[in-house]
């Protein structure tokens, strides 16, 4: 059971408030298929808890909806029916919805999503295919962490439903040789644990990989109860991580993909994308999460995206890039009410560990490159996280922040000031050129920033006005 309150844009909404319960509702019915009482009462004292705090917080929408547990009970409706009476409304979804709204979710979250997409929760898996920013042809397996055991004779049962249900869909066909997209607290324990074991220096589970064949050893790599992964994941996720562990394995067996990528969006944000307008889906959401974080912190109103453009001339950059530089512009001046030992910690922390999706731990390493350099400060603080990248790409974002710098500097945070200078290159030189009769703008700090961004790109630094 879980409550979620969202705030901001539309298209990338900002979770203000989250909380769960793991009620186990999905644990297995009685010998009539009905609900297992525990999990029912731990269920509706939630959604009471729940209630109230919608009032107090005075949320203006609320959705509620059930999946497989609730679904597949031979009580559902009755359970349903006492929700009501809680005060909430409660939509059953179907096995092709739920399939459905885990596929928009990832692709919510990473609009270039191209893949099967796998939602492991405790009564059921959900496969759907994404593709060119649609999903389509979702099923429901009955296969949940709360439903098997990792034994033997688990694995066998499970096995055999996978292929039989496999074999009369596409998704044999259609998963070969693309990404599966992993949703799900039990995977994403997985992925918690693996990046644990492995030292991995940014703990973002959001668009993490990894390799098929890590899959095994993972369930390996679990099954040896390593004393020191007890960090890693809520105790409740490790009890049913052997579980996940297996039916990952399997379904690497069974699909063969060419790579492993952790979405944390799920249905929840499917819910959300599904009711946008085709022209809000389009909306770059990592691009449109950095404008709204932004925006609250400028001095003198917002102008990332005037400073993408004044420093864009220095820069041939390729799409990729050039959206991590707008995205970088926009947070420029995130840290200015920081003390100034410490704005560029601020910077990074933002870029590393911002909720940001639709960028890779790479991509935050860019930007987290850029705001260091925006902020005074050559180096990140761990070079491990230099290793995400490559070099060529972190000297262009240190490059980047060079020029951002400058152009905080000159324009005091003022956007008009930006418009009326220019940053040009002409035949190996830099020229900064300003405005006739505003040549005071070029004080002692901005001449010091302006040649040091030449030294960066090699370049002869020539002051002109215009």
């Amino acid at each position: 059971m879980r409550l979620v309150v969202y705030v901001g844009p539309a298209r990338i909404p900002a979770p203000i408030f989250n909380e769960k319960v793991l009620a186990g509702l999905g644990s297995g019915a009685d010998r009539l298929g009905k609900l297992p009482e525990e999990g029912r009462h731990k269920a509706l004292a939630a959604l009471r808890r729940f209630r109230l705090l919608l009032e107090h917080m005075k949320v203006k929408q609320t959705q509620v909806v059930a999946t497989a547990a609730v679904r597949d009970a031979a009580d559902g409706a009755d359970f349903i029916r006492e929700i009501k009476r809680i005060g909430l409304e409660c939509e059953v979804l179907t096995a092709a919805q739920e399939a459905q709204l885990a596929g928009e979710g990832v692709l919510s979250g990473i609009p270039e999503a191209d893949g099967i997409v796998g939602d492991l929760g405790g009564g059921s898996l959900e496969l759907v295919n994404a593709a060119a920013g649609k999903a389509s042809g979702g099923i429901s397996v009955p296969l949940g962490v709360l439903r098997l055991q990792a034994d033997a004779e688990g694995e066998r049962a499970a096995r055999k439903v996978l292929k039989a249900t496999l074999r009369n869909s596409a998704f044999g066909e259609q998963a070969r040789g693309r990404s599966f997209y992993m949703v799900g607290g039990s995977w994403r324990a997985l992925a918690r644990i693996d990046m644990q074991a492995t030292n991995f220096p940014l703990p973002i589970t959001h668009q993490y990989r990894m390799k098929p064949a890590r899959a095994k050893e993972l369930r390996k790599l679990i099954a040896a109860l390593d004393p020191k992964l007890a960090g890693a994941a809520a105790p409740q996720r490790l009890a049913t991580s052997p579980v996940a562990a297996m039916l990952l394995e399997l379904l690497v067996d069974e699909l063969e993909p060419a790579q492993l990528v952790v979405s944390t969006y799920g249905i929840r944000e499917g819910l959300l994308y599904s009711d946008l307008k085709p022209s809000l889906r389009r909306v770059d959401p990592l691009i449109e999460g950095a404008r709204h974080a932004g925006g609250g912190e400028y001095r003198f109103g917002q102008h990332g995206d005037l400073l993408d453009r004044w420093i864009a001339p220095l820069f041939d950059d390729p799409p990729a890039m050039r959206r991590l530089r707008l995205a970088s512009c926009l947070l420029a001046d995130v840290a200015w009410q920081s003390n100034p030992g410490f704005r560029a910690d601020r910077g990074i922390e933002m870029a590393l560990h911002g909720n940001w999706v639709a960028v890779n731990p790479a991509g935050r390493v860019i930007m987290a490159q850029a705001l260091s350099a925006n902020f005074g400060r050559d180096r990140l603080p761990d070079v491990r996280l230099t290793q995400l990248c490559k070099e060529e790409q972190l000297t262009r974002a240190h490059n980047w922040g060079a020029a951002m710098r400058l152009g905080q500097r000159i324009s005091g945070g003022v956007g008009s000031v930006l418009e009326r200078t220019r940053l040009a290159l002409r035949d190996g030189a830099i020229e900064l050129a300003v405005s006739h009769g505003e040549e005071a703008l070029i004080g002692d700090q901005v001449e010091r920033r302006f040649v040091r961004l030449a030294e960066l790109l090699g370049c002869k630094p020539v002051i002109a006005s215009k």
